[in-house]
């Protein structure tokens, strides 16, 4: 009995090719004898390294603040979680979620608060930041308030708390490097927190995650979202569980709106 072919096939060869395109995920990888081809596991070692070197690279906090300069915000301030470098910031994520010193924030009572956190993948801040901040503020179109930019290092999500309390902000929006995975290392997430305050949970919190154009969720959808939040918390007073995304609610309620506008050549 003969035994099938496993040999490598060439892109021209491989009908998982076109697939392949669509995606970051591993699919269809094939085989040479018991193993992958030497060209999938080299990708992989490629993808690991890169997710470690996100992970560990620290945050160049004075870039990311130079690159918001434009946007007219105020000048950004800098603060530092209780971990003291990223080993630390790694073995110990209770530190990451308490704060050194806020002394140099101002209690602004403005409506919205922006920190930006490296998180588990500083790369993502420094790639996306800008892009996700500058879609924010088209998207809210001047009707809130908001805080100077809060940039923080060696931080986990909880430490926004601290710094939304500091700053008296009514919301706040987290912007943070997401964990990387063997096929994405530079994706950020959006945690909206209503009324923060330390003792907050992630039940009382929104995430919008999975944002790193052009292979995911672009600046423009997500702030869309966020703006759908914003406003939804607001209303609702809380956010977390109880609050939902309306925004793909409203933008199909705005294209019947135009279907209905729109008159037919005779």
């Amino acid at each position: 009995m003969s035994t099938p072919d496993r040999s490598p096939v060439s892109d021209g060869d491989d009908v998982w090719a076109a697939m392949r395109r669509t995606t970051q995920a591993r699919i269809g990888l094939g085989r040479a004898g018991n193993s992958l081809p030497s060209r999938r596991v080299l990708e992989f070692q490629a993808a690991h390294a890169a997710a470690r070197d996100a992970v560990h690279e620290p945050l160049d906090a004075e870039a990311v603040a130079e690159s918001l300069a434009d946007l007219d915000l105020g000048d950004p301030v800098v603060v530092t979680s209780r971990a003291s470098d990223r080993g630390e910031y790694l073995r110990r994520p209770d530190l990451g979620r308490m704060p050194e010193d806020l002394s140099a924030l101002t209690e602004c009572g403005a409506e919205i608060g922006i920190v930006i956190a490296d998180g588990l993948s500083p790369r993502a801040v420094v790639d996306h930041a800008h892009g996700l901040v500058a879609a924010l503020l088209d998207a809210f179109e001047d009707r809130y308030t908001i805080a100077p930019p809060v940039i923080a290092t060696q931080a986990r999500v909880a430490l926004g708390d601290h710094i939304g309390e500091a700053l008296g902000a009514t919301t706040l929006i987290v912007i943070i490097g997401e964990r990387p995975g063997l096929s994405v290392a530079d994706s950020l997430g959006i945690y909206l927190t209503h009324l923060p305050r330390p003792g907050r949970t992630d039940a009382d919190r929104n995430c919008i995650s999975n944002i790193h154009p052009p292979d995911g969720l672009h600046y423009e959808v997500a702030a869309r979202i966020t703006t759908a939040l914003v406003d939804g918390a607001r209303k609702l007073g809380r956010s977390g569980v109880a609050l939902k995304d309306t925004s793909r609610q409203a933008a199909r309620e705005n294209l019947d709106d135009a279907d209905e506008l729109t008159v037919e050549p005779s």
